[in-house]
């Protein structure tokens, strides 16, 4: 047995429904080694500069003196977690559950969830196509990393990706079978089409896995973010809601798993119990209403506003004069590829500069450009 039969004999194992590495797909062809094709995506996700600034990235309190609270770091390694958790009990391929848990969250904004409505405010202004994270982290890992080459990343990787929308829960996730064709019509049509984003299923199961993880990752842990900063109790959480899940991260997130893998186990899909999916729904509603609203203040969302629209009209221009001193052109522009240059106009390119950033960065930024214009 060779080296490459050694290392993808655990996939002899796996389900009926698992994705294998025999038929992964890749927009490119690409030199094989003996990591399998999934283990290979990992690989190249982690030591990309774009999963580097996830450091740095609010998760959802941002500019908070606490290092204990989480950022998109910790997020995306426990959403990598829980869906590996899962996918061994349900014998899926864990190296796909990683990959895409890893790189799903690459194409976030500095400030979380409010950055992202900012930034998706310009692009629907200036360039007429929506923003969003998802659709983001897909463009960074299939264009813009490598200088502009893109990480030939395997075509279930993205499309677990673009699909993993966190926001919305169902009770149920069954994966579609999409063709390269079917995955980059999504991809597209996410920047045109309003809500297109919401409506889209994996073709992978694994992909289904991480989706409900994104859920799981951060519904309990925003939670034990909000007690430590003082924001809410452990006992603030109705009843009828720890009665089923529990009161604490851990109890949340173990309840939720196996709910999951009992109900899920053997089936072409993944789902859970009513009474959990219930639950799931209402702790959010209770999330958004205590936390998320109160995540920032009124002072801070001004801020934040200015700072997306300060940045954003600043490096327009800052491209169109050529001001080869500016940030965007020598610390972005200048290492990106002929081709992403002459092919990507202004708006795009500052689009994808802002939502690279890290909120040090952005705040750095800010700051100088309002030094500039004083």
């Amino acid at each position: 047995m060779d080296l490459k039969e050694i290392m993808l004999e655990k996939e002899n194992n796996l389900s009926a429904f698992a994705s294998l590495s025999k038929d992964a797909i890749r927009l490119n062809k690409d030199e094989e080694d003996i990591r399998p094709e999934y283990f290979r995506d990992i690989d190249r996700i982690i030591h990309s500069e774009s999963y580097n600034r996830y450091i740095d990235k609010t998760q959802v309190f941002s500019n908070i003196k606490n290092d204990h609270i989480s950022k998109r770091m910790i997020h995306v390694q426990l959403v990598s977690k829980i869906g590996r958790t899962i996918g061994r009990a349900l014998s899926l391929n864990e190296d796909l559950i990683e990959a895409a848990a890893l790189g799903h969250d690459i194409g976030h904004t500095p400030f979380g969830h409010l950055g992202e409505s900012f930034l998706n405010k310009l692009s629907m202004q200036y360039d007429n196509t929506y923003f969003m994270h998802n659709v983001e982290s897909v463009r960074e890992l299939m264009f813009l990393e490598k200088h502009g080459k893109g990480l030939n990343l395997t075509i279930q990787v993205l499309d677990a990706i673009l699909c993993h929308n966190g926001e919305a829960v169902n009770n149920t996730y069954t994966p579609v079978y999409k063709t390269t064709k079917d995955f980059l019509n999504d991809y597209h049509n996410c920047y045109k089409v309003e809500g297109y984003s919401n409506s889209l299923h994996s073709m992978t199961l694994e992909g289904c896995v991480v989706r409900i993880s994104d859920v799981i990752a951060y519904i309990g842990r925003d939670i034990e973010d909000a007690i430590r900063l003082g924001l809410i109790s452990s006992n603030d959480i109705p009843k009828h809601i720890t009665d089923v899940l529990g009161n604490t991260n851990t109890k949340i997130v173990n309840t939720i798993i196996l709910d999951i893998i009992n109900n899920s186990l053997g089936k072409n899909y993944i789902t859970m119990s009513e009474e959990v999916f219930n639950a799931i729904n209402q702790l959010k509603d209770f999330n958004y209403k205590y936390i998320y609203s109160r995540a920032n203040s009124k002072a801070k969302i001004e801020e934040i506003n200015d700072l997306f629209n300060t940045l954003f009209n600043h490096y327009i221009n800052a491209i169109k004069r050529n001001d080869n001193n500016d940030s965007i052109i020598k610390d972005y522009l200048k290492y990106m590829s002929m081709y992403y240059n002459q092919n990507t106009t202004a708006v795009r390119k500052t689009i994808d500069f802002i939502a690279g950033m890290t909120d040090d960065y952005a705040l750095n930024e800010y700051k100088k450009i309002k030094e500039l214009h004083r």
